[in-house]
């Protein structure tokens, strides 16, 4: 688990803001859910047999007994919601997002940590692939927006339907345990319980034996095929590129139909910075009436990292000016300025200096926090009513201003801030 410092959160604060203002702008609304549920939630739901579920969770009893369980991802937790609020199973299409932190007791690596921060996004109600572009085609567009469009590539597949995704699973057990002795200890575990997870290994000796299984895409039914056709028909005609992956699975039971990842060669190993799909079958899994279902979620860390921070306009996270008082008596007289500054200027950010200092060790403080401008309270200015205002990043002159005026002033200034 990690620390993010000041020095790292400007970007931080930019990726999650221009998140926030692409979500908006296709209708999402934001849902925030409880960190802790129920650990059956999760077993029910990501499935029992899944890596997540048998060795990764932080799970644990309250005082009342009962398991809980810190969410190793969102999607089970904003369903149990949907159904519990009842927002679900009435014909009412519901757009959602959220995002925080999530927890899996994971090897750490970069771009990998236990405690790890995600967005999600979630769609119910709607099941044609219009929905399925909408959601990639958002992603493209914050990619876009990021800088990040030659950073990632997308990959598409078609887990099917449940009955064809069953006797796909027949032939591939078959194709397996012919090649039983060339499969890992964790391949040979997953065999019987999630055989469609060993396309999925990172193992190299594996690849060649992934490589030629049958293809689930190949054993689609006609109106998952339809779906798949549907959605990269749509995608075609916007110029979004994308990859088929037909040993695209995801790591998650509750997938169906679409899945898809937004991949990266820049990060190493953890090269998925975004991945989701279509779970029709979990809201009823959970209690609820059938009702279709698709989302995604993206990992925080790995989008900060592929950010370049010569990008991050990192003017809009400093303060605008840095407020020096020297001589006695200026502090008490900075302290009312500065409230009167802040009262009229809301969107003024003012750092004051406190601790005291002589002139210099202050200007230095002022420099080294970015404001662009230092204002300046001595004796004499304390004394006059005056102030000093003093550029710190384009060599310009110090000037002394009313303190009256100096609301005016720094409102113009303000307008053209970006």
């Amino acid at each position: 688990m990690n620390d993010i410092l000041p020095e790292e959160t400007p970007v931080w604060r930019y990726l999650e803001e221009t998140v926030t203002r692409v979500l908006a702008g296709y209708g999402y609304e934001e849902i925030r859910l409880p960190i802790v549920e129920k650990t059956e939630l999760f077993k029910r739901s990501i499935g029992e047999v899944t890596d997540i579920v048998e060795k990764e969770m932080y799970t644990f009893e309250d005082r009342n007994g009962d398991s809980l369980t810190l969410r190793p991802e969102g999607t089970a937790g904003c369903v149990r919601a949907m159904l519990e609020h009842g927002r679900v199973g009435n014909r009412q299409a519901q757009r959602v997002w959220y995002r925080g932190p999530m927890f899996r007791h994971e090897r750490p690596q970069k771009g990998r940590y236990r405690q790890f921060h995600q967005v999600g996004i979630e769609v119910f109600g709607l099941e044609g692939p219009d929905v399925d572009a909408e959601l990639i085609l958002m992603t493209a567009r914050l990619w876009r927006q990021l800088g990040l469009a030659d950073a990632v590539t997308l990959q598409l597949n078609s887990l099917g339907s449940v009955a064809s995704r069953a006797a796909y699973r027949e032939i591939l057990v078959e194709y397996l345990q012919t090649h039983y002795e060339t499969l890992d200890e964790d391949s040979r575990r997953r065999l019987l319980t999630n055989p469609l997870r060993v396309l999925d290994s990172k193992n190299p000796a594996m690849q060649a034996l992934i490589e030629a299984a049958p293809r689930l895409m190949e054993h689609l039914d006609a109106e998952s095929r339809a779906h798949f056709d549907g959605l990269c028909a749509i995608l075609d005609a916007v110029g979004v590129r994308y990859e088929i992956n037909t040993r695209l699975v995801r790591g998650l039971d509750y997938y169906g139909r679409t899945v898809f990842e937004w991949v990266t060669d820049r990060l190493g190993a953890q090269g998925t910075v975004c991945a989701g799909g279509r779970y029709d079958g979990l809201v009823e899994q959970l209690g609820g009436k059938p009702t279709p279902a698709v989302g995604f979620a993206m990992g925080l860390e790995r989008l900060t990292a592929l950010i370049d921070p010569a990008a991050v306009p990192m003017e809009r996270f400093r303060p605008h000016a840095y407020l020096v008082s020297v001589g006695e008596g200026t502090e008490i007289a900075a302290q009312v300025l500065a409230d009167r500054l802040r009262e009229a200027l809301p969107e003024l950010r003012l750092l004051m200096n406190c601790g005291g200092g002589n002139f210099k060790a202050q200007m230095k403080r002022a420099d080294r926090s970015g404001a662009p401008l230092a204002l300046i309270l001595g004796e004499d200015e304390v004394a006059r009513g005056v102030a000093g205002v003093k550029p710190l990043r384009d060599g310009g002159e110090q000037a002394t201003v009313s303190q009256d005026a100096l609301v005016a002033d720094l409102a113009e200034w303000l307008r053209s801030q970006p």
